[in-house]
């Protein structure tokens, strides 16, 4: 579905100009507006593809309109073409310069309208066709194929999103790294394939556990991590031992019927003890974990406090 948007002071103007696209059944739908300020009501409202605006108009003329919409994130890539009713040829460049995409002199030609408006339609096409493009290629590069959680990359970047955020903010940050006891020998008895499931299996039940703003990866083979801003020690332990119980209440059908899976958690947060990098957190985590397997796993773990 696409639509255009007409923003001219005179009811006259806009009705010709929808008029002329809509006989060429360019749009779907045909927005409009008296002024800029009302225009970018209308903007911010609703889905616009191209948009034509007067240069001048009592209110809110087309240079102003177009620096309102350059304020306003995810609006930049809609095209403007300007409608002038005198050609000034220093207007008319510092329009571009404040991206508008094109301009035409009033009274306008229809064919010429139609002609420059299907350019403008066109580039907007080839661009919102990039930008999934570009959105699914960086959820691929992001996302464990298996599980469909953040991958090791995604985890880094949120950890030091996280962790920046933080030390700023002197919020507590907790880290759980799990990891599933026994893996290999479930791989080894019931095949990769079984595995996979297991691992898929496990990736579900943590996202149970997510507030809006945790997030999950897998971070390797069978371990995953837990990232939980604004969480301390208690509170991160709390739900790594509910992960732990739910675990090991999993039931599995078919060659996994009698599997009984468990697991094995560290938890660590920042700020304490000798904590000062991404880097501290994770290698906290990690020994946290690794005390959790020495003590017989299926058990929580947090990290040692340092005086």
């Amino acid at each position: 579905m696409t639509s255009v948007l007409v923003i001219d002071d005179s009811g006259v103007a806009r009705h010709k100009i929808i008029d002329t696209l809509r006989d060429r059944s360019l749009f779907d739908f045909y927005l409009e507006a008296e002024d800029g300020s009302r225009g970018m009501e209308v903007l911010l409202n609703h889905p616009v593809d191209v948009i034509l605006c007067d240069m001048e108009m009592p209110v809110i003329g087309g240079l102003k309109f177009l620096e309102m919409r350059n304020g306003k994130e995810g609006l930049m890539d809609v095209p403007v073409i300007l409608l002038t009713g005198h050609e000034d040829r220093e207007s008319m460049i510092k329009a571009l310069e404040e991206g508008a995409s094109d301009y035409i002199t009033k009274p306008f030609d229809e064919g010429e309208l139609v002609a420059r408006v299907k350019v403008q339609l066109k580039i907007k096409s080839l661009q919102d066709s990039l930008k999934r493009s570009n959105l699914l290629l960086y959820e691929l590069s992001h996302t464990d194929p298996l599980t469909g959680l953040c991958n090791r990359r995604c985890f880094m970047e949120a950890m030091s999103r996280e962790f920046n955020r933080s030390s700023r903010a002197h919020t507590p940050l907790s880290l759980v790294m799990a990891d599933i006891d026994h893996f290999k020998k479930i791989n080894d008895s019931y095949g990769h394939q079984q595995g996979d499931a297991v691992l898929v299996d496990v990736a579900e039940l943590l996202n149970t556990h997510l507030r809006e703003y945790d997030k999950a990866a897998r971070f390797g083979g069978e371990e995953f991590a837990l990232i939980f801003p604004e969480a301390d020690i208690p509170q991160a332990a709390e739900v790594a031992e509910r992960i732990r119980t739910e675990t090991g209440a999993l039931s599995f059908d078919g060659k996994l019927k009698d599997l009984h899976l468990t697991v094995s958690l560290g938890v660590a947060t920042y700020p304490r003890g000798g904590i000062r990098s991404v880097d501290d957190l994770i290698r906290e985590a990690d020994s946290a974990l690794y005390a959790a397997k020495r003590s017989g796993r299926n058990r929580v773990e947090t990290m040692r406090l340092q005086t």
